[in-house]
């Protein structure tokens, strides 16, 4: 399971940049907690670190799912993908929040390959 945990690894530490980079936006742009609004930049680091969290609700089940009953290796390299997905979602997101589709799609589908397939391997192997 190395390569899960790799993906697993790479994924957690995209988030804890994205978190770091919300503490820092705070001090930059004066927004004391618990405030989340009253500047627009600011609200966009916010909400790249907020999206990644509510997007690793399904992705790290569904890459361990995969991971287990499919293939190790698949899962890493998928998990890979879904981490640079959400560094092209978040530079989108920073830059104009319209502009983030193509890396929020990219994270979605990856995370949908991962829950459909692992959860097929995983009724096949226990059939």
């Amino acid at each position: 399971m190395r390569y899960t945990v790799l993906a697993t690894f790479a994924a957690l530490m995209a988030y804890a940049f994205f978190f770091v980079k919300v503490g820092l936006a705070r001090r930059q742009f004066g927004i004391e907690a618990p405030k989340t609004t009253g500047n627009v930049a600011f609200e966009r680091v916010f909400r790249v670190q907020q999206n990644t969290v509510e997007q690793l609700v399904l992705f790290l089940p569904s890459l361990w799912i995969f991971g287990t009953f499919v293939s190790d290796e698949i899962a890493g390299l998928l998990g890979l993908m879904w981490t640079g997905a959400r560094a092209l979602y978040a530079v989108e997101y920073y830059s104009n929040a319209k502009k983030r589709g193509p890396g929020a799609a990219l994270t979605w589908v990856i995370s949908l390959i991962l829950l459909v397939g692992g959860t097929a391997g995983a009724m096949i192997v226990t059939a």
